[in-house]
């Protein structure tokens, strides 16, 4: 797998950024997908720097003094003083809006509801600040410097503790009238996996804990998701469901928004591995119509762990070119 750190340099190394684009520092900052992490780009000499700290259990102005001590520390340790930043970038993991640079709802801590995280980062380094969430980000960042880097039009969808999903259209982060664009895991898609219960959104089925559910119903219990990716004949009936289900709103978003990459992330994807996603793959082409048929690309997310400050350090560099 290639580092994170040499694509986006190779990427810097071929792309301008508009006129601030050749000077200065980026900074991009990722509150909590995987704990803290932060991230620096040189503009001139083409670099990237990346840190990682863990986030604090504690309240989100805690969590924010803490993220905005680490970025001072990045700048310090890089001999970077604060008035050489030209935009910062801010992923989040939920719902955002990223015109007022606000938090709208965060499902892990309590608290951020409302939280001026902009108005924060712009206090602290007096510097234009960006703010959007995680799997938008990823999107972004597949995008611009990982798997799908070259690509115009790409959904990416993400498989983890929570199902979310973001895209690029026409080479732009699409975000919809209200931002809420890409939040497919809180689409309704059926009665669940018995067929008979409350209707259940795409979330509640294909999550960690939807696919520990309906190993559970079906007389499998565990709480590893290495079983569920396992020999046993009940483990493997769950993916088969998985698989299918997920090809068939695949199917749905290529009929939608005609994207030529779909990239699939999160830690599923990560453990199911590459017969998980070329099992999706393969039937998502048997749920489009033939006179629809057409090659899309349907892969694994390239960038990791740093997607999400990757993503934020996108979008702020893109910012640039506005």
């Amino acid at each position: 797998m290639t580092d994170p750190k040499t694509l986006v340099q190779e990427q810097l190394a071929h792309n301008t950024w508009g006129l601030l684009g050749t000077q200065g520092y980026v900074l991009g900052v990722d509150l909590g997908s995987y704990g803290l992490r932060i991230a620096l780009i040189d503009l001139h000499s083409r670099t990237y720097r990346s840190v990682s700290a863990e986030t604090p259990d504690s309240t989100p102005q805690q969590i924010m003094e803490h993220a905005i001590d680490v970025a001072r520390q990045l700048l310090t340790e890089s001999g970077v003083a604060p008035d050489r930043l030209v935009r910062i970038g801010v992923g989040f993991g939920g719902p955002v809006d990223p015109q007022r640079g606000v938090i709208r709802l965060s499902t892990r801590v309590p608290g951020w509801e409302n939280f001026p995280v902009q108005e924060q980062f712009e206090q602290a380094f007096d510097t234009v600040t960006l703010l959007e969430n995680d799997a938008n980000l990823i999107a972004l960042a597949e995008a611009t410097f990982g798997i799908g880097r070259g690509c115009d039009h790409l959904f990416y969808m993400h498989l983890s503790s929570g199902v979310g999903g973001g895209m690029v259209l026409n080479g732009q982060l699409y975000h919809g009238a209200t931002a809420m664009a890409g939040e497919i895991g809180h689409v309704i898609i059926g009665y669940g996996w018995d067929g008979v219960s409350k209707p259940s959104t795409l979330e509640e089925m294909v999550s960690i804990q939807g696919l520990m559910r309906r190993a559970q119903t079906l007389g499998l219990s565990t709480n590893n998701l290495d079983d569920i990716f396992g020999t046993h004949p009940l483990a493997q009936q769950v993916v088969t469901e998985t698989v299918s289900l997920l090809a068939m709103r695949m199917a749905q978003i290529v009929a939608l928004l005609d994207p030529s990459t779909i990239v699939l992330g999160g830690v599923v994807v990560r453990i199911g591995g590459d017969p998980f996603v070329q099992a999706i793959a393969q039937q998502m082409q048997q749920f489009i119509p033939p006179q629809f048929a057409r090659p899309v690309r349907v892969v694994s997310s390239l960038l990791g762990f740093e997607s999400v400050v990757i993503g934020a350090l996108a979008m702020a560099l893109k910012s640039l070119q506005e």
